[in-house]
C-alpha cells in the first residue's frame, strides 16, 4: 500500500499527464505543484512508483507517464466524484427535454454524452420488451462443431453454429448447456449478456463455455433490446498524437456489436471503470471504458458509456456518465 505522499505524486503526475501528453518529469511537479518536498524526494518516490509498476518511462531521458496499474489504483482512490455544475445539469435536462419518442431519447443521449465528454459514447436501448429466454440447448455435429438452439418466451426459436474447441468431450457439452441454460433463463436478452459475461470471467479454466457463450452472445445481439448505438467517433482522432498507433483497432471493434455489448455489460446503477488490459477485447486495451446502468433505482433497464483513452479525466468522465444515466432513467420513468 502507498503512503499518502507517493499516492499525491502519483495524482500529480495523472492530473499533469491528462492536461498536457507530455512523459510528466521531477521538475515540472515541483513547478506546478504543492507538494511540500524536495525534488530529491519526488524524485525518490517517481522511482519507487514506478518500480511498484505505477508507473513507466517511456525513454531513458524522459520523464514518466501512468501505467493501466496506476490509473487503476487513481481511480479506486476517489473518494468522490465531482458533481456537475447547476448549468451542466440543466444543459443535460434541456437536451433530453425536447425528445418525442424512444429513438429520439437514445438518439440524443449518445450526442449528448460524445459532446460533453469528448470521447466515444455508447448507448444501449432500453428493454421495452417483456420476452425471456426459456430454453437453450446445444446439439453436437462433428467433433469440432454443434448447433446451438435458442428458444423465448414468445415462441421464437433461433439458431447459431459453435465451433467446438478440439478434443471436447460429449459430456462437456452437454454439461455446459445446462449450466448456461440454468444461468440465463426467464432472463431478458439484455440481461443474459451481464450474466453470460459474469460466467466466462468466473470460468477460466472451461474451454467450451467461452465458445458457446460468444455463439449465445451474437445471437442475442440480434434481439431488438440488445441494439447499441454509438455516437462521437470522429472524437477518436482528438484522443492525442500518442494514441494514433491504436486508432485503427479501436475503430473496427467499435463497429462490432457484440464487442459493445461486453463493454456495458458489466455496469450497473453506478459507475464502472475499467482501465486498459482489464478490457477483454485486444482492440481496445488502449482504451478505457466508463458505463453507467440507467433505469429506476432498482431495476437497470439497459447501460450507456463512453470510450476514450487511458489518459482519461477520470473524475470528469465518471461525473458527465453518471449524470446523463440519472437524467435518461428519470426522463423514461416519468414519460
Amino acid at each position: 500500500m502507498l503512503d499518502e505522499r507517493k499516492l499525491a505524486v502519483l495524482r500529480a503526475i495523472i492530473t499533469d499527464y491528462v492536461e498536457n501528453s507530455e512523459p510528466v518529469g521531477s521538475k515540472a511537479l515541483v513547478e506546478r505543484y504543492r507538494l511540500d518536498v524536495s525534488p530529491a524526494t519526488i524524485r525518490n518516490d517517481m522511482a519507487s512508483l514506478e518500480e511498484e509498476g505505477y508507473l513507466t518511462q517511456p525513454h531513458t531521458s524522459a520523464g514518466r507517464i501512468p501505467t493501466d496499474k496506476g490509473y487503476r489504483l487513481f481511480v479506486d482512490r476517489l473518494t468522490t466524484v465531482k458533481p456537475l455544475s447547476q448549468p451542466e445539469k440543466r444543459a443535460i435536462s434541456t437536451f433530453l427535454g425536447g425528445a418525442a419518442d424512444l429513438d429520439d431519447v437514445v438518439s440524443r443521449t449518445v450526442r449528448l454524452l460524445a459532446q460533453i465528454t469528448q470521447q466515444v459514447a455508447i448507448v444501449q436501448y432500453p428493454i421495452v420488451s417483456t420476452a425471456v429466454i426459456r430454453h437453450i440447448d446445444v446439439i453436437r455435429l462433428h467433433p469440432d462443431r454443434a448447433l446451438l438452439l435458442l428458444v423465448t418466451s414468445t415462441g421464437r426459436i433461433t439458431q447459431a453454429h459453435v465451433e467446438l474447441p478440439v478434443e471436447t468431450r460429449d459430456e462437456d457439452v452437454e454439461s455446459t448447456a445446462v449450466r448456461i441454460g440454468a444461468a440465463v433463463r426467464n432472463l431478458t436478452s439484455a440481461q443474459a449478456v451481464r450474466t453470460l459475461n459474469e460466467l466466462v470471467r468466473d470460468s477460466d479454466t472451461d474451454t467450451v463455455l467461452p465458445a458457446v457463450v460468444n455463439a449465445l452472445t451474437a445471437l442475442l445481439a440480434t434481439d431488438p433490446t440488445t441494439r447499441v448505438v454509438v455516437g462521437g467517433v470522429q472524437n477518436v482522432a482528438r484522443f492525442g498524437d500518442d494514441f494514433h498507433a491504436a486508432m485503427e483497432p479501436v475503430l473496427e471493434a467499435l463497429e462490432e456489436q457484440v464487442v459493445l455489448l461486453r463493454l456495458l455489460g458489466e455496469a450497473r446503477n453506478d459507475v464502472t471503470v475499467r482501465i486498459g488490459h482489464e478490457n477483454e477485447h485486444v482492440g481496445l486495451q488502449s482504451t478505457s471504458v466508463v458505463a453507467s446502468g440507467y433505469g429506476m433505482p432498482d431495476d437497470v433497464w439497459a447501460t450507456l458509456g463512453v470510450v476514450g483513452p487511458t489518459r482519461m479525466n477520470y473524475p470528469s468522465t465518471m461525473a458527465s456518465v453518471r449524470a446523463v444515466a440519472r437524467y435518461v432513467g428519470r426522463f423514461l420513468a416519468e414519460g
